[in-house]
């Protein structure tokens, strides 16, 4: 007799598809926890952000700012948090002046037409030149891979290697009760070029 196949046999990339229509957080952890580390080189590229909808707080939040993803230049040179502009190009911002607290405190508010408005028209004033956060190898859940370490935020993104072109990521934040689960897909060459990019 021909039964449904166990979870653990189904391709990865087919069960994040499935979480990607909605999930629970246990759901998303049990294909987290399934997934292999991501060794800290591949990590190299610009990675476009979702957020994955476990019914989390900040579920659609950071979509609704303008949220595009981040950049990994090397260990030493990332840029946790890209947005894009209003003519579509791309910008990185400083944690370090965002007030994390205040999404984490209330995050309806935060997403309020009026406070989205405000916050993209308000982008440049949080932009910066400057990386703002490291790759380093965290153990994280019984393993260890690499994770990012924001410079001035209470925060460790940890990652899980769907495909060599898709991440299963978690944000841990000091504070927050349950984490953030998202998904970085590495940017295809047409995609929209970061504000300071030098030519290649």
């Amino acid at each position: 007799m021909t039964g449904t196949p166990a979870e653990s046999e189904v391709d990865p990339a087919a069960r994040l598809a499935r979480l990607e229509a909605g999930a629970t957080a246990a759901e998303a952890f049990a294909l987290f926890d399934a997934l292999p580390a991501v060794p800290l080189d591949a990590m190299t590229g610009r990675w476009r952000g979702r957020g994955l909808p476990t019914g989390h707080r900040f579920d659609g939040l950071l979509e609704a700012l303008g949220w595009y993803g981040k950049e990994f230049v090397d260990a030493e040179t990332v840029y946790p948090l890209l947005f894009r502009r209003r003519d579509g190009s791309l910008l990185a911002l400083d944690p370090g002046r965002l007030p994390v607290g205040l999404l984490v405190r209330w995050p309806r508010l935060a997403g309020s037409a009026v406070v989205r408005g405000a916050f993209r028209r308000a982008l440049p004033l949080f932009a910066t030149a400057r990386p703002a956060a490291r790759l380093r190898l965290v153990s994280f859940r019984g393993r260890a891979g690499a994770a990012m370490v924001y410079d001035r935020q209470p925060i460790i993104d940890v990652f899980r290697q769907v495909d060599a072109d898709t991440l299963l990521g978690v944000m841990d934040l000091r504070g927050l009760p349950e984490p953030y689960v998202f998904v970085l897909r590495r940017d295809r060459a047409d995609e929209p070029r970061r504000s300071g990019d030098q030519p290649r």
